[in-house]
């Protein structure tokens, strides 16, 4: 089946048209600066074609109407009628305790995710405008949502509840939600098959790292526990966020400096983090850079990021009573041979046997053939994971 893969943002929306069978992407692009005149759409086909269009992009339908165009198009193109597209798949951030996996969109469907908007209203109002454009533009073609948080819904309460008076869960669903969901669904699935085990006989820690980042315990195939929280605020230091805070701390300083909560979230989301320590980058490439080149607060960024990895790994391994292997996936987990080399430095306590050399060649397994718990590198395919859901699900309703 050829599935359209939908991630929309407030001014951007990701896409890809994948062959679900194939289990390839035929072509993929971004459209870039929505609601501007000098809106930009980069689509490139897998053969290699790359054309890049400046146009007034002034909302989500005309976006998804470009997309479609470039999708058609003689020289750039991959399909020669709409008709091709057989199913159309929603990267969704949030789904609150409604849903536990991908469903089909239905009108029951949009108004649970318009009743989360609270949990999520930076990610899930756009998300819910790529929907409605689809709906506009392809009334006939079944569309999927696929949702971040849907990996962990089935944490035990233990590792979902915070400490507040139980009321406040009860009465505003305040818990441990968890995203990159598809993400650590993806990796660990893989990570059981590079392994030759079933994910039901495995402790994994899966390490999603790129510009947000988060941390997974799977155990038997579940999440039981991970570090990203009611909000992808919590957990690990990022590129812009700041991870695990006492949260006087910011009661300490909107008093100090007179800020306002939309201000405060500002702080917290967008300049802190990687950037907010090292003064330099959110970018851990140009933080290894300025590293090199001798600048201390970057280092000290580094060292606190691979440092919150760490602990983060002995805690779930505590959890879960011991670990098979970690899986470290994302753009900083696939691609820094040096975070991993630091995360993995000293843990030889817990069965791990590094290997630098094959850490350095970026290969599948960073460990040594005698280690106890086994180290993989695996690349993240989120949209694949969203394109198979869709494929199935949509598949499901045509029998009906």
């Amino acid at each position: 089946m050829k599935v359209l893969v939908l991630n929309c943002g407030s001014s951007s929306i990701k896409y890809q048209f994948m062959d679900s069978n194939d289990q390839i992407a035929l072509a993929k692009g971004l459209v870039e600066r929505i609601g501007m005149s000098s809106a930009v759409l980069t689509h490139t086909r897998s053969d290699g074609d790359k054309v890049k269009i400046v146009g007034e992009i002034l909302d989500h339908t005309i976006a998804i109407q470009y997309v479609l165009g470039v999708l058609l198009s003689k020289n750039h193109g991959v399909i020669e009628d709409r008709s091709e597209i057989e199913a159309v798949g929603h990267r969704v951030v949030h789904g609150g305790e409604t849903f536990s996996g991908s469903v089909l969109l239905t009108d029951e469907v949009m108004r649970a995710l318009e009743d989360n908007i609270e949990l999520a209203p930076l990610h899930n109002p756009p998300n819910i405008k790529g929907i409605q454009a689809v709906k506009n533009i392809l009334p006939q073609v079944p569309q999927v949502v696929v949702f971040d948080t849907a990996f962990h819904v089935k944490m035990p309460e233990k590792a979902f509840l915070y400490g507040l008076p139980y009321e406040l869960y009860k009465r505003y669903k305040i818990r441990r939600y968890g995203f990159h969901g598809t993400s650590h669904l993806f990796v660990s699935g893989k990570a059981a098959e590079y392994l030759g085990k079933k994910p039901e006989e495995l402790k994994l820690i899966t390490i999603h790292l790129g510009n947000g980042a988060s941390i997974a315990a799977v155990d038997k195939g579940q999440s039981v526990d991970t570090s990203m929280g009611f909000t992808p605020l919590e957990g690990l230091l990022m590129g812009t966020r700041c991870g695990d805070i006492d949260t006087t701390v910011i009661l300490h300083v909107m008093g100090k400096e007179e800020l306002t909560l939309s201000e405060a979230n500002t702080l917290l989301n967008k300049h802190s983090g990687l950037l907010g320590l090292s003064g330099e980058s959110s970018d851990m490439r140009e933080i290894i850079k300025a590293m090199g080149e001798g600048h201390k607060r970057a280092k000290i960024a580094f060292d606190i990021f691979c440092y919150r990895v760490k602990k983060y790994i002995g805690a779930y391994a505590a959890a879960m009573g011991g670990v098979d292997a970690l899986v470290f996936t994302g753009g900083i987990g696939e691609n820094s041979a040096e975070v991993r080399e630091e995360v993995c430095k000293n843990l030889e306590f817990l069965g791990v046997e590094f290997d630098a050399t094959k850490n350095s060649n970026k290969e599948t397994e960073l460990s040594k053939p005698d280690s106890k718990v086994k180290v993989l590198r695996i690349p993240t395919n989120e949209e694949l994971v969203i394109a198979l859901d869709t494929a199935r699900i949509a598949s499901e309703k045509n029998k009906k």
